[in-house]
């Protein structure tokens, strides 16, 4: 990964190299030292190198919003969504206070579970920069409605929103949403919902 991630810092805006956690899972005993993410921001076409891959899963996104940094910046730059409806991928990033850390964990297991049979969820899975500490997550949605079906109806999801702001778990934050507009290869990779 190391040789892998100055090829594609060097044509790119903004290039992560993320390790990822098994299936559906998240925290910090799930991580899958077999699968990695690599987030490209580019203008034109980045292909990450696949070096030793058995299977891959490219998903092209355009941003539609994007709030707060990560690792200092702010790496999308959002196009208005008036008028397209279709798939929605939904990135969230923190750096967690190290001595909150725990609490944060505690928190979202009911998250977690609740995901699982989120109506709507094509895939989800953990993703982070470090085994502990820098994570996040991605998941891909029906459309727009099952994520904000999710995020704000879910009481388990709206207690964990409330509380984040009131008990100051992050040091740095970013929750983005981009349009889906292609994914090639192999979607088992993702961990893909069949029939969804």
């Amino acid at each position: 990964m190391a040789v892998d991630r100055r090829k594609i810092r060097k044509n790119s805006y903004f290039a992560k190299l993320l390790g990822t956690a098994r299936s559906s899972e998240f925290g910090v005993g799930a991580a899958d030292l077999t699968r990695w993410a690599a987030l490209v921001v580019s203008d034109g076409e980045t292909r990450p190198p696949m070096r030793g891959a058995v299977s891959s899963c490219t998903i092209t996104l355009e941003p539609i919003a994007s709030r707060g940094t990560w690792s200092g910046r702010s790496p999308f730059t959002p196009e208005p969504a008036a008028g397209r409806d279709g798939p929605i991928a939904v990135l969230t990033r923190a750096r967690l206070r190290p001595l909150r850390a725990a609490a944060f964990w505690r928190a979202i297991d009911p998250v977690a579970r609740s995901l699982r049979t989120a109506e709507g969820l094509h895939c989800a899975f953990g993703v982070g920069e470090a085994p502990v500490g820098f994570q996040g997550t991605v998941s891909l949605w029906r459309c727009a409605a099952d994520v904000t079906r999710f995020a704000y109806r879910r009481p388990e999801h709206a207690a964990v929103v409330e509380r984040t702001a009131r008990q100051g778990w992050y040091a740095e934050e970013l929750f983005a949403r981009f349009r889906v507009l292609d994914i090639d290869g192999d979607r088992e990779v993702i961990g893909w919902r069949d029939g969804q």
